[in-house]
């Protein structure tokens, strides 16, 4: 018989980071299951975590470079062509166009990985321009906005502690078929009973009545586009009925009467048609919000891919601060990331610069240094100086995920030269004149760098890699670092190479003069005790080693490094989510920053849409808990089943346009087009259609056989490039006015 083993690690397929026991046999995936001693997890896992196997085995997955030949068709080349090949035709492009003639698009999966979580800012410095998309434009921009501009960093997001709330309200998001987003929680089911259990009380608002609204106490319909205005609405009746007591965060505060004096008008009683929520309701919401002896407000891809997204995530924050539920136990947190390395426990900061520049056509706003993905494909196709010739497409796929995505491919075939690095000839991808498929998931170490700084507890685990990397395949930071070094002009220096100045500067960054990162030690000296393996081991030992919990390489011999969490294979469990502010804060006050000029200004925008007649029918998204985006389609037991790329509709709805179940429907916006069968059901209220993300796998050249054989539809035809929420860049994916009639 062969010898088997077992390894732990975490899943990486979507935000929960479940903990995962994969069995092997002679070098393959026997069975995975969810690790019971997960100190997370605790056993749960979601279908998509079995799904590793199949991604890791997938036949269409790429596992050697590929070039497009002048006909059309592809060769596998080796790395060091492929390489020299991909750095030689963006140069070409930047010697005839300059640096703002290149451009970059990191996907999703990017920070599902370390590898790339640490090296995608190096190959965008090679790149030397200012055209840099990413999905973070279609996803989560708002809530990152706020965040920086209220608490001074992007990532300071103020988390539900959903193991101690006693009323939780979700708005706009659907956990249970995400699994948390922005609110890294396994077993959310399991989190949300426990909240029943103690007696507290879960409501959801949404326009559809989700997996998660089916759990909870009471399910509220919404017009899409208008949690803005409920959440005002309940902030307005908070400082009419005195109910305003900020707790713990009273003298960490400013800007509490701008705020009062910003939101006058918008009242429970205003808004409640806009909503289609009685203004009692909205009153009778507050006062219950308020009363709990503690409680969170939540709010996810409803409130911020939308019109009014950075005004509904800046109202989601003022009604866990007027409450007096920001930074308190049962309130909304923030978390104590482990690598959170050369981290201050002294509030204040320099916090964060928006809008320093503007996209060159519709001059839309940068944003964290990106451009809106709104504006990608009009980038592409107007002609003049700045105009995009030459792309690098980093694990993702805007050619189905980004807004009027059919503009999109057309633009994509104009490029003069594009390189992908992906595992996959996707809809994207076809495009390339060279792709660089890296390891998988399965083949390289992990730590959830990003996700671990939203989690509703203290948590950090180490993932070792399961399998060797195939004969002559490359990590993602060994393709990034050696076509960085191509592009700065080094020449074809090493991976290796690459990485010890990475090192050195991460190095210089997280060790302060004083020394009270590492003990006194010089620069070299802490190099020397990070040692010689290459790649993201010796940044993530050192982001570990200068954290909150680290053993400052020697000042707290009991305090974290990568060797000792090494110690710990199932994931170590480091507390509930504590007070923190004011040391989290990060703005130049070190105040919570209430009232941002650049929030505050966009309230006249709010305000006229009050007096905006309602679209006929609007369109929003759906997620289902066996889909991520358009990256898990390729695997049969995610996509086996009933046909999940429908068109929901209200019964009334249907009946209004003479739809039944099953029948065929064409579904028309300003910008595009597609037919889709219909789902008749009372989940959506009246005027709200739904089509899920991320499908459309119908086209040529693809090389994806299962995900064709269960192609659907392409929601992105039909998002409008010209409706994005202006503080933020986010593009509006929910509440697009569109019709319906039965296809032909």
């Amino acid at each position: 018989m062969s010898e088997s083993r077992t390894v732990y690690r975490v899943c990486t397929l979507c935000e929960a980071t479940c903990g995962i026991a994969l069995e092997i046999e002679e070098e393959r995936v026997v069975s995975i299951k969810g690790d019971e001693n997960d100190p997370f997890s605790q056993g749960y896992i979601c279908p998509k975590a079995t799904a590793m196997k199949g991604l890791h085995e997938d036949p269409d997955r790429l596992r050697k470079p590929l070039r497009k030949r002048t006909d059309g068709t592809w060769e596998e080349i080796g790395w060091d062509e492929a390489i020299a090949y991909a750095a030689k035709g963006l140069l070409g492009v930047r010697e005839r166009h300059g640096s703002e003639g290149l451009a970059s698009y990191f996907g999703n999966p990017t920070v599902h990985s370390l590898h790339t979580t640490m090296y995608s800012p190096i190959v965008n410095r090679a790149l030397a321009s200012k055209q840099r998309f990413s999905a973070s434009t279609a996803d989560q921009f708002p809530k990152m906005v706020t965040a920086g501009l209220m608490f001074g960093e992007n990532l300071t997001i103020p988390i539900p502690d959903l193991d101690r709330t006693d009323y939780l309200m979700v708005l706009g998001a659907n956990p249970l078929a995400s699994n948390g987003s922005l609110m890294t929680a396994p077993n959310v089911k399991g989190r949300l009973r426990d909240i029943r259990g103690r007696g507290g009380k879960v409501v959801v608002i949404d326009p559809r009545r989700s997996e998660t609204a089916d759990v909870a106490d009471e399910h509220l319909f919404i017009r899409p586009g208008a949690d803005a205005y409920f959440l005002l609405a309940m902030a307005n009746t908070m400082f009419e009925e005195n109910l305003v007591d900020l707790g713990t965060c009273a003298e960490h505060v400013a800007g509490l009467d701008e705020v009062r004096d910003a939101i006058v008008g918008v009242t429970a009683q205003s808004v409640a048609a806009r909503c289609g929520i009685e203004a009692e309701t909205i009153r009778r919401i507050t006062r219950e919000f308020v009363a709990a002896p503690s409680a969170a407000c939540y709010g996810r891809i409803g409130t911020t891919c939308q019109e009014f997204g950075t005004l509904a995530s800046w109202a989601v924050d003022i009604v866990n601060i007027l409450s007096g539920n920001m930074d308190r136990p049962g309130g909304v947190m923030f978390t104590r990331a482990a690598a959170a390395g050369g981290s201050s426990d002294e509030p204040g900061g320099t916090g964060v610069q928006l809008h320093r520049w503007n996209s060159r056509v519709s001059g839309y706003p940068e944003v964290f240094g990106e451009i809106p993905v709104a504006a990608f494909a009009e980038e592409i196709e107007t002609e003049g100086e700045g105009q995009i010739r030459g792309l690098l497409t980093l694990a993702g796929n805007p050619a189905r995920s980004t807004p009027d995505t059919e503009r999109l491919e057309r633009a994509l075939t104009s490029l003069e030269f594009m390189v992908s690095v992906d595992i996959y000839l996707n809809e994207t991808t076809r495009h390339a004149d060279v792709i660089l498929p890296p390891t998988s998931a399965l083949e390289h170490e992990h730590y959830d760098l990003a996700f671990y700084r939203l989690s509703v507890r203290n948590i950090a685990k180490f993932s070792p890699a399961v399998f060797e990397p195939e004969d002559g395949a490359l990590h993602d930071w060994q393709i990034l670092a050696r076509l960085s070094a191509e592009l700065m002009g080094f020449g074809p220096m090493s991976a290796d190479d690459v990485d010890d100045f990475v090192l050195g500067q991460l190095v210089d960054k997280a060790i302060p003069e004083d020394g009270s990162k590492s003990n006194g030690k010089s620069r070299t000296q802490v190099l020397e005790e990070l040692g010689s393996q290459r790649g993201p081991h010796r940044a993530l030992d050192l982001m570990l080693r200068t954290g909150p919990y680290g053993d400052g390489f020697g000042t707290d011999p009991d305090g974290l490094s990568l060797a000792k969490l090494k110690e710990y294979p199932h994931g170590l469990d480091l507390g509930p989510l504590m007070p923190q502010v004011p040391q989290v804060l990060e703005t130049p006050s070190a105040k919570i920053e209430m009232s941002p000029a650049l929030v505050l200004d966009d309230l006249p925008r709010l305000r006229a849409g009050l007096d905006r007649d309602a679209e006929d029918l609007v369109l929003i998204g759906r997620r289902h808990l066996r889909s991520n985006n358009s990256w898990c389609h390729n695997i049969e037991p995610l996509v086996k089943g009933r046909d999940r790329c429908t068109l929901m509709m209200n019964p009334a709805d249907a009946s209004r346009f003479g739809l039944g179940n099953g029948d065929r429907a064409q579904l028309t916006s300003r910008v595009g087009s597609v037919v889709a069968p219909v789902e008749i059901t009372d989940e959506l209220m009246p005027g709200v259609v739904s089509l899920p993300h991320g499908w459309g796998h119908d086209v040529e050249g693809v090389r994806m056989g299962v995900a064709r054989e269960h192609a659907g539809v392409n929601s992105n035809a039909l998002t409008d490039s010209a409706l994005i929420d202006r503080p933020s860049g986010n593009a509006v994916l929910n509440g697009i006015p569109v019709v319906v009639e039965a296809a032909g």
